[in-house]
């Protein structure tokens, strides 16, 4: 072995940046392997046609962890996030709605379809925010490895205390998201389908699911825990793309003394006697360390860089049940023009140019986009969130033209992308221009990432940008499986520290943070270095 480090980090992404950081800030010797050219996972910007750059694959930021952005100090390199004028801008076949955007603006949209849904959305914003509150709380802890002792049943104590001390009616509504289907949910709260609509959409993003699936509610929880300049459960653009974040995030750990080598994909995780002692990367160079941290997801570090003999056969079987596919299709295109909607024409800039734009018009359009995927391959008529970010951010773009991000649902991940690749992406520009007929004819070029795109560039096994499906028996201690939903691998030294972790997918930091936290616990004399 060349050289030796306190600790490897597989994967370069945002995740594998927060708990190389964190470590090295604890005195460590750290090194990031990442196996592309560029820093960033799948939050990086890249151009795409000559004179348009855009996130190539996640798009928006909202979920990062306020406790990250300060301990990294972000903003001193250059992270700067935009809100959105609204959330959301949903056209529909007659009519639109439009979400957020000040105190009362979302209940006046909701009275023009039903007074009493614009009734209740306030008490349903209250309840959601309460649970969400106490999922933010839950995202920076490390969960307790059930049957692990009492340590571990004190710990889950201790977790599950602030969820006892909520009001009944709240325990019910986490009751209700963690077991039932986003339909199920919503018709407690709302009559009109469009309405229903609104929310429903976050149920289904990175979810191969539909919103009548039983635990899709979750996923729309999971979604509104966030928040952007300390407004709570807003959304908005990182200026310069989502690789300003993960360039500020690598900038951070090289401040540290972090060393982060790109080009550098990793073969194995090397073990003897049981014990990590380091990598060998596909170049055929090994590396010397007792800590490996991996943030490449659960389905893709086992399999594939783990020697089976070094895994239990019962270890080995869960992995192999761990699910993980989202059935999404991402597109980036360059446009001549902003699309002119027929529910709300105009190629002016306007609000709901800046927000994001989605078409799944209907309850029922979600469920069959689901079941067209699980029967026939991908979805008939998909469901397309729009995110147009040079409305907000000229440097992405020449003057007077755009990029947008297309991120599509439902799409088969078993389906041979190689071959329907081209096709689909025509599907997903036509399902577009039905509702933006001038949107076809300003495309200028188009970036498609099929499900095995994903896989193949990001290392997202299945198309997943969860790196997991989100499912009750794939979350807290049960995530990746219980007994490692703590951050520690069957093998000692080896570590998770990506989104396969609790809390799960986004760009939150949670994962990488709450992995060093874990690492700096096995470590006693640093165990102070990183207290919440």
């Amino acid at each position: 072995m060349t050289k030796t480090y306190d600790a490897l980090i597989i994967g370069g992404g945002h995740n594998g940046l927060v708990c190389a950081f964190y470590l090295a800030k604890a005195g460590m010797r750290v090194r990031v392997l990442e196996r592309r050219h560029i820093v960033g996972g799948a939050a990086v910007t890249e151009e795409f046609h000559p004179g348009f750059r855009n996130s190539t694959a996640s798009y928006t930021v909202s979920l990062l962890r306020p406790k990250v952005i300060q301990d990294m100090r972000l903003h001193d390199y250059g992270y700067r996030v935009i809100e959105r004028t609204i959330s959301n801008f949903f056209p529909f076949a007659d009519d639109y709605i439009k979400l957020g955007g000040g105190p009362g603006r979302t209940e006046a949209e909701f009275a023009r379809f039903s007074k009493k849904d614009a009734a209740a959305y306030p008490a349903y914003d209250v309840a959601l925010e309460k649970v969400a509150n106490v999922l933010r709380d839950l995202s920076l802890k490390i969960p307790p490895n059930l049957g692990g002792g009492l340590p571990a049943l004190l710990a889950a104590a201790k977790q599950g205390w602030p969820m006892a001390q909520l009001d009944i009616e709240v325990q019910r509504d986490v009751l209700d998201m963690f077991t039932k289907s986003a339909r199920s949910f919503l018709d407690g709260w709302f009559e009109h389908d469009y309405v229903q609509s609104a929310f429903a959409f976050d149920a289904v993003v990175g979810n191969y699911a539909g919103v009548s699936t039983p635990g899709s509610a979750y996923v729309l929880l999971h979604h509104v825990f966030g928040e952007v300049n300390g407004k709570l459960g807003a959304w908005g653009h990182s200026v310069g793309g989502m690789g300003a974040i993960t360039q500020a995030m690598a900038a951070a750990c090289i401040d540290a003394g972090v060393e982060i080598s790109l080009e550098a994909p990793v073969k194995q995780v090397l073990v003897d006697g049981g014990k990590v002692t380091g990598v060998k990367l596909e170049s055929g160079e090994e590396i010397a360390a007792s800590i490996v941290a991996s943030n490449a997801g659960p389905a893709l570090l086992y399999p594939q860089l783990v020697d089976p003999s070094d895994l239990s056969d019962e270890f080995k079987r869960r992995i192999k049940g761990f699910k993980a596919c989202s059935g999404t299709f991402r597109m980036n295109v360059a446009l001549s023009e902003l699309p002119s909607f027929t529910v709300l024409p105009g190629k002016e800039q306007a609000e709901h140019h800046t927000a994001g734009i989605i078409i799944a018009p209907g309850m029922d359009y979600m469920d069959q986009a689901y079941y067209d995927a699980v029967q026939h391959g991908w979805s008939k008529k998909p469901i397309v969130e729009i995110k147009i970010p040079s409305t907000v951010d000229d440097s992405l773009a020449p003057p007077g033209m755009h990029v947008a991000s297309l991120f599509c649902q439902q799409f088969d991940p078993k389906v041979d992308w190689d071959t329907h690749r081209e096709a689909v992406a025509d599907l997903i520009i036509d399902t577009v221009n039905d509702h933006a007929p001038n949107f076809k004819a300003s495309v200028i070029a188009t970036q498609i990432h099929s499900p095995t795109d994903l896989e193949r560039k990001f290392g997202l096994i299945g198309g997943d940008i969860m790196h997991g499906n989100m499912g009750l028996d794939q979350l807290w201690s049960a995530r990746p499986v219980l007994g490692h939903g703590d951050y520690r691998g069957p093998i000692k030294g080896l570590y998770m520290c990506g989104a396969g972790t609790h809390p799960g997918g986004g760009v939150t930091g949670a994962p990488g943070h709450n992995a060093a936290a874990a690492i700096l616990q096995d470590r006693p004399l640093l165990r102070k270095i990183l207290r919440s």
